[in-house]
């Protein structure tokens, strides 16, 4: 199809921004040998997993659904984590991972038997409690009584026997700096468990395909961590897959006047990019301007009775009308992981662009609202 034919809204996933993307992970895999894993909790469009996984090395999960997801569609590496495991998921979960990882020493305690029967990799999660985040606490699992990972107040090395490797995440959205300070709280405090290990893991947030990302810091510290305790070093990037990589295509479905100037979409903050709300954050509009900054400035909101359903301020350098297009830029990343139908809303089709020709991937419609309640 051509994209003036497509359906708004609708997710654009472009497969030469995420190649370009790939190429960047791999060349860090090539250059330190560690393992790089997608991050499904970002991105899940199954679609892509045999693209995805020419260039890495497996997926993580963060619970049933996105294990089996990861066994089924790339088949390679699998690993998975979740705060607590039900039990009536637990032992299909173990089927579908290599790395089963636990938060707490009690789900260590309670699983363990049930993972080396099947002879499967034990790991801890474990919380350095330094903080890097700014502005974003709701991402930052170092936080004041955080229920993400193993402090060293709570650490239990009697019950490390068949624990084969450990796991931090703190970052998000970050360079590579952070890592490095994160790196040398988590040695200070657990650097003699280190030595016991097979493979540590950094988890996500590291912003590796961003222009200013530094590389060479990232590679340092995974070197470092290999050569001093003689481990595997697994990354679990979500964003840096995908980043700018994928397009939201929105109709404006009217024009009002209450002090300033108002445009409604068909395309909801609150449904189909809730980061917007959540972060919050003012995602990239392709030819738009800050408020002021072009001639005719907007304030862009949904169409459901939310009244905070609002995604920004844009300018614009021609007035807005009825069934004008605006394509909403970075729109890749926990954005389809995450809609909902709210209000009724539908869900945006999921395209993919490969050579300026449009494949819809996935369409939605009533059944998909009807059936989830």
């Amino acid at each position: 199809m051509k994209k003036t034919e497509l359906r708004t809204p609708c997710f654009i996933i472009q497969k030469d921004k995420l190649i370009h993307n790939l190429e960047i992970l791999h060349e860090i895999k090539a250059r330190t040998e560690c393992k790089i894993l997608l991050a499904q909790k970002c991105f899940s469009m199954y679609a892509l997993y045999s693209l995805i996984g020419q260039y890495v090395d497996g997926c993580t999960a963060s619970g049933l659904f996105e294990a089996r997801l990861g066994r089924e569609e790339m088949n390679k590496e699998n690993h998975v984590f979740s705060p607590a495991y039900r039990e009536d998921e637990i032992d299909e979960i173990i089927d579908y991972c290599d790395d089963i990882i636990f938060n707490s020493f009690s789900q260590l305690s309670k699983y363990q038997s049930r993972v080396l029967e099947k002879h499967k990799s034990i790991g801890l999660r474990i919380n350095p409690e330094c903080s890097t985040q700014v502005g974003h606490a709701i991402y930052d699992p170092c936080a004041p009584y955080s229920r993400l990972g193993i402090t060293l107040e709570n650490f239990q090395p009697e019950l490390l026997k068949h624990v084969e490797g450990l796991h931090f995440h703190t970052l998000c959205e970050q360079n590579a700096y952070d890592l490095e300070k994160t790196l040398k709280a988590v040695e200070e405090k657990f650097g003699q468990y280190m030595y016991q290990m097979k493979w540590i893991n950094f988890g996500g947030g590291h912003h590796i395909t961003r222009e200013d990302y530094d590389k060479e810091v990232l590679i340092k510290c995974i070197k470092h961590v290999q050569e001093e305790y003689d481990v595997d070093v697994y990354i679990e990037p979500g964003e840096a897959f995908v980043l700018n990589a994928g397009t939201l295509l929105t109709s404006v479905l009217e024009t009002n006047y209450n002090k300033i100037q108002l445009a409604i979409l068909d395309t909801s903050a609150a449904c189909h990019m809730p980061d917007v709300i959540e972060m919050p954050y003012r995602p990239p509009l392709k030819n738009s301007g800050l408020p002021e900054e072009k001639a005719y400035t907007y304030r862009l909101g949904g169409p459901t009775c939310l009244a905070g359903d609002i995604i920004g301020d844009y300018s614009f350098d021609e007035p807005l009308h009825v069934g004008d297009r605006l394509e909403f830029e970075d729109m890749a990343l926990y954005t389809m992981v995450k809609t909902n139908t709210f209000n009724g809303m539908n869900l945006p089709d999921i395209v993919i662009e490969d050579n300026n020709d449009y494949i819809i991937h996935k369409t939605f419609g009533y059944q998909d609202f009807k059936r989830r309640l």
